[in-house]
């Protein structure tokens, strides 16, 4: 089987060795590329012509993270799962961080999951400005597992690490210097020479020599420290009360504040193999997948296909879910036309959008202002008059065949040849639903599964 990706090493006149992570587009971390990685290194460490280490990704991007595609294989045993430790512990711990040699990594683009923890392990850390930096692991169903619990506490403290990991939250190095996530701030193409230099400092004992593994000044209290995770847990409970991987994640950060960070590490290495075969990893991997798969569709996503400009919806129907959708399409900054049958049935409808937008203001996620404007985007209608002026209509009325047959050979009367025609049944079949009309190209399913806010899934007929 032919190697996915590897690593590149050139050592320079200066005595820095710069090892390349290369594996496009994103250079993601392969077993095979952690492997080139170690490689590299030991061939670095043994020579003696090489003073430092420079670490970087190949075409402006660090790394986007562990291979995910692996995790199938994995998963299907076509590949060996690497001993717990092996690569969190031998490599990037007693090997990178534990280097007789000081690292640099240089990071720009994406420097994500893996690829951030493989900087972490570094003993400095130059960005651009612009590079995204995170622990987004927690999306798939596992957690950082290549040291990204032990270290990024250290580095960021521990309240800002818990938001960084938990909502698998990226940011940018601005605030990745700010935080003290990486030492300097340089353009691109400055990026790798002042890494070099930073090394060579770093080895004539001009600038510290930092194994943040064991960084404790970012540290709260152990007192403040466990409030700050029982805050957490009680979040992450709240937010997602089945999910176990969010408070897995807690614990473990918690057995490196307590018992020190090489149990943590060890803790992360059992947990981090555990929640990978779980079915929450598994699960959430095929989503993962599937959406990415949307975009390579053939016979449809191959044929230079653009997406119709969508600047005004109708509503029909302005009930329960119909006031929901309308809501969740203003909040989007589209104008809505809400249509019902007569102005008992309007004016209740655009009492309930009132009452959702006022919710939000009541929570403070909407400010006074937001909420004006948000409502000035909604207009109602008894007839079907002004649909010539809309892009797509969402029929959101009770599940009756005759009734949604009769309102879509109205709405192919009145709305432009454009006009998307949506409906938001569950039940009935959308060639059902357009059977007497000769607009069956353009009528769609766009069901809501829940009504406020709205989430949209959508079948064409």
């Amino acid at each position: 089987m032919a190697a996915k990706g590897a690593t590149e090493m050139e050592v320079g006149g200066d005595g820095v060795a710069v090892i390349t992570i290369c594996n496009p587009p994103v250079n993601s971390l392969s077993i095979d590329v952690l492997l080139s990685l170690k490689e590299s290194y030991e061939e670095a460490l043994q020579r003696k012509d090489v003073k430092a280490i420079v670490v970087t990704g190949k075409g402006g991007k660090f790394s986007g993270g562990f291979d995910i595609s692996s995790f199938g294989d994995l998963h299907s045993g076509k590949i060996e799962q690497p001993k717990v430790g092996y690569i969190s512990i031998d490599i990037l711990t007693e090997l990178l961080e534990g280097a007789t040699k000081p690292s640099v990594a240089a990071i720009d683009g994406l420097c994500l999951g893996g690829g951030l923890e493989v900087s972490m392990a570094c003993h400095a850390r130059i960005s651009t400005p612009t590079a995204q930096l995170g622990l987004p692991e927690l999306q798939l169903g596992i957690i950082p597992g290549f040291g990204g619990t032990q270290r990024l506490p250290r580095l960021v403290g521990l309240t800002k690490s818990l938001e960084m990991m938990l909502l698998s939250k990226p940011i940018k190095g601005e605030e990745a210097h700010q935080l003290g996530l990486v030492d300097s701030l340089v353009s691109p193409n400055d990026l790798v020479n002042t890494a070099r230099r930073w090394a060579l400092d770093i080895c004539e004992l001009r600038k510290p020599w930092i194994k943040s593994l064991y960084k404790t000044d970012k540290l709260e209290p152990l007192g403040e420290a466990r409030e700050i995770l029982k805050f957490a847990r009680a979040q992450a409970r709240k937010q997602a009360a089945n999910l176990e991987h969010p408070l897995i994640c807690i614990d473990v950060i918690e057995e490196g504040i307590v018992s020190g960070p090489r149990a943590g590490l060890w803790k992360e290495a059992n947990a981090f193999q555990g929640l990978l075969f779980s079915d929450t990893c598994k699960s959430l991997l095929h989503v993962f997948f599937s959406q990415r798969a949307t975009s390579k569709v053939p016979g449809a996503t191959d044929l230079g296909l653009m997406p119709r400009k969508i600047t005004k919806v109708a509503i029909l129907g302005g009930g329960l879910m119909g006031s929901g959708i309308a809501t969740a399409m203003i909040l989007s900054n589209y104008p809505v036309l809400l249509k019902e049958v007569n102005e008992k049935f309007l004016n209740a409808g655009i009492d309930r959008i009132k009452a959702n937008l006022q919710s939000r203001v009541r929570k403070g996620k909407m400010t006074e202002e937001r909420y004006g404007k948000a409502l000035s985007l909604l207009s109602g209608a008894l007839g079907y008059e002004k649909f010539k002026e809309v892009d797509l209509v969402i029929e959101a009325v009770i599940e009756n065949v005759k009734l949604k047959q009769q309102i879509f050979a109205d709405l192919e009367k009145y709305c432009p040849s454009h006009c998307i025609l949506a409906t938001n049944t569950s039940t009935i079949d959308l060639n059902l639903i357009g059977e007497k009309t000769k607009s069956q190209d353009r009528i769609v399913g766009a069901h809501f599964f829940s009504s406020y806010p709205a989430h949209l899934s959508t079948g064409c007929c």
